[in-house]
């Protein structure tokens, strides 16, 4: 009997809401009582119209019929990511991926609602966020940083911690771009 690896995740895939979120939408709607007329219509056309989309550059989110929003923003802005779950989310297998900025706000800035495998995309968030591309660029981003350190002489050993070489490596070019300022042209 062989197993077979799971799938990578790829975050390109999410393009909308899990649809287990309509039965959390239409839960909600039901609890609210007599408001259940107005709730559940709001809540279905969010539900329906609610895309997602992430690409190299950041992520986004719209939704919206008769006033349409959408918030786009660029894994560089991202401050912090929180996974939240409450006991029907948990019930449905759902969560909520809250997205914040510096932006002064104390509410995330975008929350990605009905998502299944929140762990993952949180983790594909982080690493973006982090300027890692797929895994590779931070072990190639340590090689040229190592050798660099290497060739200025530097006291950096063989053993000295990424963010290290990482700030010896600004800091060096930082001090060519200061002189080649200062030199009259």
């Amino acid at each position: 009997m062989t197993t077979s690896d799971p799938a990578p995740f790829d975050a390109k895939k999410i393009t909308k809401p899990a649809p287990e979120l309509l039965t959390y939408y239409i839960i909600i709607a039901i609890l609210t009582l007599p408001a259940v007329i107005f709730v559940l219509p709001a809540l279905w056309f969010r539900y329906i119209t609610l895309k997602y989309s992430f690409d190299e550059e950041g992520v986004s989110m719209r939704w919206g019929i008769l006033f349409q929003s959408e918030t786009v923003l660029t894994y560089r802005r991202i401050q912090d990511i929180h996974v939240t779950r409450d006991l029907l989310q948990r019930w449905l297998g759902l969560a909520t991926v809250s997205v914040q900025t510096a932006s002064g706000s104390s509410m995330p800035e975008m929350k990605l609602e009905g998502i299944l495998e929140a762990e993952a995309l949180r983790d594909y968030l982080y690493q973006k966020m982090r300027g890692a591309r797929d895994g590779h660029a931070t072990e190639e981003t340590l090689a040229v940083l190592s050798s660099e350190a290497k060739e200025s002489n530097s006291l950096s050993g063989p053993a000295e911690p990424e963010a290290t070489l990482l700030l010896r490596s600004i800091r060096d070019n930082l001090a060519k771009l200061v002189k080649e300022s200062e030199t009259p042209s």
